[in-house]
């Protein structure tokens, strides 16, 4: 064989590596493509699985690992921002309970603060009254706080007494009325009435009505 019989040997097998690495190149994009689709994770050897290459041609080419470096890279952000876009979401309801609160805790000292001066005040009062009292004012005062509560405890018993009394008399009424109301219909039913007999001729009663009767019918 001469030296111009290998040339073109040569420059076929070189067009022929060329042509497969542009194949497997290609392989690996569309795997990258894929794999971005899916938001699969890019790792050296998930692509080389998938586009049918080894991890030593993606580590040595340059071309497939710039594609896998850059593949890598994207995917990272878009996993950053598939994270942080709820965080954003959550953040306005957040940052919206925040400013209520706040305005509510400024509400609050702002009442505790209005509180406080009327304590303040209300106690000046209470000053000022115990100042315009006597000597003895407290002291009798005092006494006389416990004397009218003793009288209302009598009170309030003497009151528990008169109501026991009168839910007693109640009750006597209520029995006395019910007895009346028996001996009342025990005398209507002895009534020759209710019986259906005719009066006793031999009662003095009768005699004398039907002989006042009679004799008026006699002359006098």
């Amino acid at each position: 064989m001469t030296a111009l019989d290998g040339e073109p040997q040569t420059a076929a097998a070189i067009e022929s590596r060329r042509a497969s690495i542009a194949a497997m190149i290609q392989r690996v994009d569309r795997a990258l493509q894929q794999m971005r689709r899916e938001h699969a994770a890019v790792t050296a050897a998930a692509v080389a699985r998938r586009a049918g290459v080894s991890r030593s041609f993606l580590y040595q080419n340059a071309e497939a690992r710039a594609l896998v470096t850059a593949a890598a890279a994207g995917h990272a952000k878009d996993a950053d921002a598939r994270v942080s876009a709820p965080a954003r979401a959550e953040t306005g309801p957040w940052r919206e309970r925040a400013l209520n609160a706040e305005s509510e805790l400024k509400r609050a000292h702002g009442e505790i603060t209005a509180q406080r001066g009327r304590i303040g005040e209300l106690l000046g009062r209470i000053r000022d009254l115990e100042h315009d009292l006597p000597e003895d004012g407290i002291a009798r005062t005092i006494t006389e706080n416990h004397a009218l509560r003793a009288q209302v405890r009598q009170l309030t018993q003497d009151n528990r007494r008169l109501e026991e009394r009168l839910a007693g008399a109640r009750d006597t009424n209520r029995f006395l009325d019910k007895r009346i109301a028996g001996l009342e219909a025990g005398i209507l039913a002895t009534t020759p009435e209710a019986t259906g007999r005719p009066p006793d001729a031999g009662d003095p009663r009768h005699g004398r009505r039907h002989g006042t009767r009679a004799d008026a019918g006699l002359p006098r």
